[in-house]
């Protein structure tokens, strides 16, 4: 398997991208990648909280020059490499120092983060929700991003929104879609089939259709736990969805051309 990164992302808070960042890390892993999980939310990091642990390390404390990037990685269940193990790098909740990095700060932080990528299977970046230059800026240096939206009529323009602002980027990533939190498939397809139409309406393009989790309560019992989704609720429905996704993320991915009509995007 060859190092992959990519970023998850959304519009707008309370889809459940961090929950879907920490599923699809912990998917690569039981399949017997390498992994590592970042938390790229550089106001709202969570990730430490969700998972339970007590960090040895975050961003914040990289980015004041106190340690490198690879010197902030904690270990789960074992770390990379043991069996359903992953490393995390934790993010600062609730400082807003990270959030108002300058452009170039953030810029060395993707470099950084390309070259700690480069020692692990996969390599899986929690973004913060909106719009915002520093998430952005993070997202075109993932190269590849997921973005995640509900049948909400908030998620959904806001989803667009992101998508907009990424593929006019000079580092355009490529983008994949998931919708999450859906009552059924049909939902789920219908929600992504009104944001397809708005994408190629006014991009003149639109991101593929990764997967579809749908609606469970044990993912709210799970991160009540402090317990990743997988280990607590391994035969949920939510789980099989979450299987499927990593599974096809890949070819989610692949390289797609972008219409000229791009450029006159509204």
């Amino acid at each position: 398997m060859t190092a992959d990164l990519f970023a998850v992302a959304s519009g707008k808070g309370g889809v459940g991208k961090t929950f879907l960042a920490i599923a699809l890390t912990q998917g690569f892993a039981n399949a017997g990648a390498r992994t590592l999980l970042l938390d790229g939310d550089l106001g709202l990091a969570n990730i430490d909280v969700q998972l339970g642990i007590a960090p040895q390390g975050d961003l914040l404390s990289v980015m004041a020059g106190g340690m490198t990037l690879a010197e902030a990685v904690s270990p789960y269940e074992g770390g990379a490499g043991t069996r359903r193990g992953f490393d995390v790098i934790a993010g600062r909740s609730g400082n807003g120092a990270l959030r108002s990095l300058p452009q170039r700060d953030v810029a060395l932080l993707g470099q950084s983060l390309k070259m700690v990528a480069a020692g692990y299977d996969r390599t899986v970046v929690d973004l913060g929700a909106g719009l915002d230059a520093a998430m952005l800026e993070l997202a075109g240096a993932c190269g590849r991003v997921l973005v995640v939206l509900t049948d909400e009529p908030t998620s959904l323009t806001d989803a667009y929104a992101l998508i907009k602002l990424l593929s006019q980027r000079p580092d355009a990533p490529a983008l994949a879609v998931a919708v999450n939190m859906a009552f059924d498939s049909g939902e789920g397809h219908r929600t992504y089939a009104a944001l397809e139409r708005a994408c190629t309406r006014f991009l003149g393009f639109a991101p593929p259709l990764a997967g579809i989790v749908r609606r469970d309560p044990a993912v709210r019992e799970a991160i009540r736990a402090q317990v990743p989704f997988l280990t607590r609720n391994p035969r949920a429905a939510a789980a099989d969805d979450i299987s499927r996704l990593t599974q096809a993320l890949d070819q989610a991915f692949a390289p797609r051309r972008v219409p000229a009509a791009l450029g006159r995007a509204r």
